[in-house]
């Protein structure tokens, strides 16, 4: 199986210059705990990510004003993506080495076309797999986190 497979294709995005208040927004819309950020202009070059736990830690827990507080004060930019063409067994394996609960994924090109997330994995692979995601993504770092 590779990661096409079982990706969410063409996630909503944001840019870096996206209010905050407006991403916060659109993952309720989308049902999401998480944006790909991409570069401005593109909709398609994926710099960063931002998260629901982002946004509680890195703004609202330090007081920001989340009225002006734009993706780019409060994203992660240290990204793991993976190729679309890979398989699912390599992408669980990032994900664990990581610590990542969702993998950007891309093209041969570089361009973001989707996102895997550790329910995709769970609603379609075998119990063992998925329970050995979700032990080795939950195991607690000294590290604040990087990608949610």
């Amino acid at each position: 199986m590779q990661v096409r497979d079982i990706m969410s294709f063409h996630p909503h995005c944001c840019t870096p210059e996206t209010p905050l208040r407006d991403a916060a927004q659109m993952m309720c819309d989308c049902d999401c705990g998480a944006l790909p950020v991409v570069e401005s202009g593109s909709r398609d070059q994926p710099i960063g990510i931002i998260t629901d736990r982002d946004i509680a830690c890195r703004a609202v827990a330090k007081g920001k004003d989340v009225l002006k507080t734009t993706v780019g004060d409060c994203m992660t930019t240290h990204l793991t993506t993976m190729r679309e063409d890979a398989s699912l067994e390599d992408c669980c394996n990032a994900m664990e080495r990581a610590k990542i609960r969702r993998m950007l994924v891309v093209d041969s090109k570089g361009k973001l076309c989707g996102i895997v997330s550790q329910a995709d994995v769970a609603l379609r692979m075998a119990e063992h797999e998925s329970a050995e995601l979700v032990r080795e993504v939950s195991q607690p770092t000294e590290e604040p986190s990087l990608v949610g």
